[in-house]
């Protein structure tokens, strides 16, 4: 366990999409899996919508919760214009997990500026790029704060040291009673997709 490599997990949105939580998520579910763990977080002005990053580490030895520019091995959006903010923190050969939804900030609400209209384009320039329809996964289901479960479902597909059962036992025990069964769908909806979008051959 000692000499395994180091995977660095980047989250990026705004305030109210429950990043810390998905985070907190992983944290655990790495630190229980055995491996040796750093997190940090940066809220900024959470409460209004502001920007919100969480950077989780784990792996054999983890020195500093900070990851360098450029070498996330994962960069998960959940929301769009931020993903492209902090695009520069994925590696040539990770891999972004984009929340398709759009929240615009106050200069486009304003008319100052303008809404990127080829982000996911954009951000598959940084590396492959896999759009998930995860707001709109979660509003089918009646609320759309359980995208960040659609994500992690994403997420899950791509992280071999954890098993399903792992993640069910870490989301039961940090989710709320009376929303687990949901959140575990939607959860299981973002694990299918990803798998899906890699049997098909899409960018992913």
């Amino acid at each position: 366990m000692k000499d395994r490599p180091v995977i660095n997990i980047f989250f990026a949105g705004v305030g109210g999409q429950g990043i810390i939580l998905a985070s907190d998520i992983v944290a655990e579910l790495a630190f229980r899996a055995g491996f040796d763990v750093k997190k940090n977080e940066i809220h900024g002005l959470s409460q209004r919508g502001g920007s919100v990053t969480s950077q989780v580490r784990y792996g054999g030895k983890v020195q500093t919760p900070v990851i360098m520019e450029g070498d996330a091995h994962f960069l998960v959006g959940l929301e769009m214009l931020e993903a492209l903010r902090w695009a520069h923190m994925v590696r040539p050969d990770g891999r972004i997990i984009l929340n398709r939804h759009r929240i615009l900030p106050a200069p486009a609400v304003l008319g100052e500026a303008e809404y990127p209209a080829d982000a996911a384009e954009t951000l598959a320039e940084y590396a492959a790029t896999l759009v998930v329809p995860a707001f709109e996964t979660a509003s089918e289901m009646g609320d759309v704060r359980m995208a960040n479960s659609v994500l992690l479902g994403a997420l899950s597909a791509f992280l071999p040291d954890f098993s399903a059962d792992d993640w069910t036992a870490v989301l039961s025990e940090n989710l709320k009673p009376g929303t687990l069964r949901a959140n575990l769908e939607a959860f299981d909806r973002g694990r299918k997709f990803a798998s899906d979008a890699a049997d098909k051959g899409k960018a992913v």
